[in-house]
């Protein structure tokens, strides 16, 4: 379970001082501390995070809860590349290490890609989708899928990353994973718009501004109405666009949140478009 984010920082910090006051932190095993982190980090806590990863590693009881303990490690001090193969290397022969193996080579593969070095991110990321896949880790899945269809919009496959998107959105769907199914949705839209496939580009970036209504997500409804907005003006239709970015504006003002200056600048050009030349 990933707490982190489900929690407010109150709650988080209760969870935490509960847990790690005094002589509790003794009670408390390296798989715990490891998922305690998060929250600590939330929390903007350093001092914490090094008491639960030294706790951590004290207390780990094999190879594999050590693997764990020093992934974090790596993680949390940006370790290089070579490091994280390095520890890669080290927990391949672990018994019951797939889980772990995967999550380091997924990391890897997004270390890669921030470089864009696209050949060893798919080659990474691969590996690590393969050890999920044999052991039916679907969320796990859903995160390698994702990593490969950025890979491949980046280098622009966007055959392949269509294939890793609808996969990845399958499955979603099949977890009931709402606001997955919403970005989604809004990623393959992208790429079905970028080979020219906009009918079915509107579809799905209608679905997921459904669905961003639904949940009152924000920045759902933004990427969902720029996706439509770009459509519209494809077809030279500058008023729908106008209408799909005044309605996101609304939304931010609405939850008084500040918009994204690129709005506001979207719908000037938009207007001036739309306003007849004026003959001298």
């Amino acid at each position: 379970m990933d707490m982190a984010g489900e929690v407010s920082a109150e709650q988080a910090r209760k969870i935490l001082d509960m847990l790690t006051n005094g002589e509790a932190l003794e009670n408390v095993n390296t798989t715990l501390a490891l998922r305690l982190i998060p929250l600590a980090e939330e929390l903007d806590d350093p001092v914490l995070v090094q008491r639960l990863l030294d706790h951590a590693i004290e207390v780990s009881s094999d190879k594999l809860e050590s693997g764990w303990a020093d992934f974090e490690i790596l993680k949390l001090n940006d370790a290089t590349i070579e490091e994280f193969t390095e520890l890669s290397s080290k927990t391949e022969n672990i018994v019951d290490g797939s889980p772990l193996s995967a999550a380091i080579f997924h990391h890897l593969g997004l270390l890669y890609l921030a470089k864009d070095d696209l050949e060893n991110s798919k080659l990474f990321t691969n590996r690590s989708l393969r050890l999920r896949e044999s052991t039916e880790d679907e969320p796990g899945i859903i995160y390698g899928l994702g990593l490969l269809e950025a890979c491949c919009k980046r280098g622009n496959l966007h055959d392949e990353a269509l294939v890793h998107g609808t996969r990845r959105l399958e499955l979603l769907m099949k977890l009931g994973d709402l606001e997955g199914e919403m970005e989604a949705m809004s990623d393959v839209a992208h790429t079905q718009a970028t080979i020219g496939s906009f009918d079915a580009a509107k579809d799905l970036y209608e679905q997921s501004l459904k669905i961003a209504n639904e949940l009152e997500e924000v920045s759902g409804q933004l990427v969902a109405r720029w996706g439509l907005a770009d459509l519209a003006e494809i077809n030279e239709d500058y008023q729908t666009a106008m209408l799909h970015l005044s309605d996101c504006l609304h939304s931010f003002i609405a939850l008084g949140v500040p918009a994204p200056p690129q709005i506001r600048q979207r719908i000037e050009a938009l207007t001036n478009l739309e306003q007849p030349k004026v003959s001298k």
